[in-house]
Order: structure tokens, then sequence, then C-alpha cells
């Protein structure tokens, strides 16, 4: 039945100029589950993939088993739970099973010790298989995979494993601690799978347990599934991209489906945070008036109700004036959240003109990174990248911590906004 999301539209502005060629526009969809879905919860089948490698070992180990120990404490009887270690060998120290006995899983998890090398696809097979195991519409099923190094020979096949658990919408946390992981490889494998990849900073045991008991948070607040973003756009119009903006900013792949119309995964959506996405839309010279531009669709599926290929819409509908007082009128909320995604790009751009060896054209970008993040507030993450374009100055290649803290806190940006 129709109302169990809602989907709200917005515009950088409330009236758009009248030009000779093409402008562009910004436009905030959100998405957002609606009051009846508050009390659904359900079922998990969750895997912890963890790396136990030998350079785990000392307070780390005990920091990720005191993590796993929180985060299967947050778990139901309803739910099912597995734990998989890896080195360069793998063992499943729990099959996936009922969380009836508590106690019994964490002393399981008290018995892992670090040793050996790094195969990470090992860990990510035999976690898969128990995930497998529990496959069912009406669960949601996650892998937490934590490594705190870079695995070797193997990462093709993890690549090509994250691709599978994604047609089995088996969405992949890929989180990586301290500074030795390869973040391509731990991007590539959630983007894969429609999950999400992060950094956790070392010697801080606060944010292990935060992120780990926040996984599991986020699987139970899921309440919608298989959410598509359907564009029909008008004659003249493109989408220039599309980024999801809340809970973290991404840039999402968009599929043509004909001439007008452009398809959008939205995944999973949360009870109480929903998506929003920020649209970029180049438009056609127009006169003077109000224009239907486009129309969004959402195509959703909620299992616990039974509810598949449930749709909601609404128009995208701008208005052109010639009245400069109108058009000088902007929509702050809006551009707030431009101004973030632009902060995310810069950066973004920056680490891959540095990786292509464009050390000036990077060094411009940080520092115009910098400034942005400013102007935001984020004097922290500025400082950070003021710092990364001196090191490239001073030909000294950018910091592994630099890199990161970039990277995957710039993704945050609008979190904070609504913390």
């Amino acid at each position: 039945m129709p109302g169990e999301i809602a989907l709200t539209v917005q515009t950088n502005k409330s009236a758009f100029p009248i030009t000779d060629g093409q402008q562009l526009v910004y436009v905030l969809m959100t998405v957002m589950p609606a009051d009846t879905l508050a009390s659904v919860q359900m079922p998990l089948n969750f895997c912890l993939v963890l790396d136990h490698s030998g350079s785990m070992s000392g307070a780390k180990i005990e920091n990720l088993k005191a993590a796993a120990r929180l985060a299967v404490d947050e778990m139901a009887a309803q739910d099912l739970v597995a734990v998989v270690v890896f080195d360069d060998s793998v063992q499943v120290v729990l099959p996936s099973q009922p969380v009836t006995d508590s106690a019994a899983i964490k002393a399981r998890i008290d018995k892992i010790r670090a040793e050996g090398g790094t195969k990470m696809a090992r860990g990510m097979r035999a976690g898969l298989d128990e995930l497998i195991k529990g496959l069912r519409a009406d669960r949601v099923s996650r892998m937490l995979l934590f490594t705190d190094g870079e695995t070797y020979g193997d990462e093709d096949e993890c690549r090509l494993l994250a691709a599978d658990a994604g047609k089995r919408n088996i969405a992949i946390s890929a989180l990586g601690l301290g500074e030795g992981w390869n973040e391509i490889l731990l991007d590539a494998l959630a983007q894969a799978s429609g999950g999400i990849s992060d950094f956790i900073p070392e010697g801080r045991p606060d944010a292990v347990l935060k992120t780990f008991q926040g996984q599991v948070r986020s699987a139970q607040r899921s309440v919608v599934q298989n959410a598509l973003l359907l564009l029909r756009l008008a004659d003249g119009v493109t989408a220039r991209a599309v980024w999801r903006v809340t809970p973290m900013i991404s840039l999402l792949g968009q599929r043509v489906v004909s001439a007008r119309d452009v398809q959008v995964t939205l995944g999973e959506m949360e009870r109480g945070q929903g998506q929003s996405v920020l649209v970029e839309l180049l438009v056609p010279p127009l006169g003077a008036g109000a224009y239907r531009l486009a129309q969004a669709e959402i195509a959703y599926d909620v299992a616990t109700l039974g509810l598949r290929n449930e749709k909601v819409k609404t128009d995208v509908v701008l208005r052109f004036s010639a009245d400069a007082a109108e058009i000088a009128a902007n929509q702050a909320d809006v551009l707030n959240i431009v101004e973030k995604v632009t902060a995310h790009k810069l950066q973004t751009r920056a680490l891959e003109e540095a990786a292509s060896g464009n050390i000036v054209g990077a060094t411009q970008k940080l520092r115009a990174a910098a400034t942005r993040l400013l102007d935001l507030g984020e004097s922290e993450l500025a400082a950070v990248a003021r710092q990364e374009a001196d090191r490239l100055e001073r030909g000294q290649g950018l910091s592994a911590h630099g890199t990161k803290k970039l990277r995957y806190e710039t993704r945050k940006l609008t979190q904070k906004l609504e913390d």
C-alpha cells in the first residue's frame, strides 16, 4: 500500500534566472520512511569477518574482541550471527546460528588469537558461505569486514566475492583500522556490495567499539529494501551527476534507461533517517514561467509487510523569472549541502590527481578544499588539507593518515549537520 515512505524535493533557488545558455540546477530529494514503519525491526543475518593476523597482536586484538562481544550484545534471539577470522588461512570460529546463548558465543570470540599473514579473500569466502545459510527476504544480511593491513595476491578475488555478495543483497561494511590498509580496495568492496567503507583511527579502542555497535544498530534500523530512483527528464534536461548526501556523501552511478530516463540504485533505508540525494541537473534556456522539468519516482520493497515494487513519485517544477530580487534568493539549507559535496569532490579529485602525478593540480585542489572546509567550520579537516598540500609542495607525497582522514571524514560532513 502507498504511504510507507515520503518523498520531498527542494531546489537551490525558489526562482531561476532567464539565460541564453544552459544552467546548472541543484535538486535535493529526501526519501524518508514513514512513522508507520517506526516499530518495524527485521531479524539480522550477520557475519563478522575479522583480520587476526600477526599485526593485530597486543591491544588491537583485545579491542577487536571487545567490539565483537559488544556487537553480539546488541543482537536478539531472532538474529543469526557467524564469526570468521582470517590470517593467511581461515577459521570459522562460530558457524551461523541464532543468538540464543550470547555468553557461549562471546566465549568463542575470547579464544581468538593474533597470528599469521593476511589473505582477505579466504575470510570473505567463508563469511559469505555462512551468510548464504541464513539468506531470507525478511532478514537483513550484512558482512562486517575488518582489517588493519593489506591483503596480498587476492584483491581480484575479493572484488568478485563482493560483487557476488551484492547480487545476493548482502551489504559489506568494510572497516580499516589504522593506516596500513588499502582504501581503494575496501571502497570497491563496499560499492560492489551496496555497503559502506570507513576508517577507524588506531589507538582509539572507543572508536572500534562504537563502530561495531553502530553497524549492528544500522542493520536493525533497516526497514526499506531495494529502493530505486527513476528520473524522468524533460526534453533538453540532463542529469550531470547524482550524489547520495545522507547518511554519507557518495557519488551514485546512474543507468540510462531511455533517452530521457535514468535510474539510480539507493538500496536499503533506515527508519528515522532515510536517504537524501543531490541531483545536478543541466537545464536548457527557458522563458519566464513554471516548468515541470523532471519527475522523480522511488520504487521500493518492505519485506516485513510483504510489499514489493511499491512506488511514490513527485514532480520537479522550476520557476524562471526576470525579477532580480526573486532570483537572488537562495535556499540556504540546499546550498549548505552543495558546499559540503563540493568540499568532498575537491579532495577526491586532489587525491586522484596526486596519484596520477599531477602535483600542481592536486595541490591547488587541496588548498581549495581547505578553504571550503574552513568556511564550513571544519577547521581540523581544513588543517589536514593544508598540511597535505604543503607536503606535496615539498615533494614528500601524501601521508597515509592525511589521505584516509580526508577521504573518509569529508564523506561524513552531512552527518554533522544532523547530529
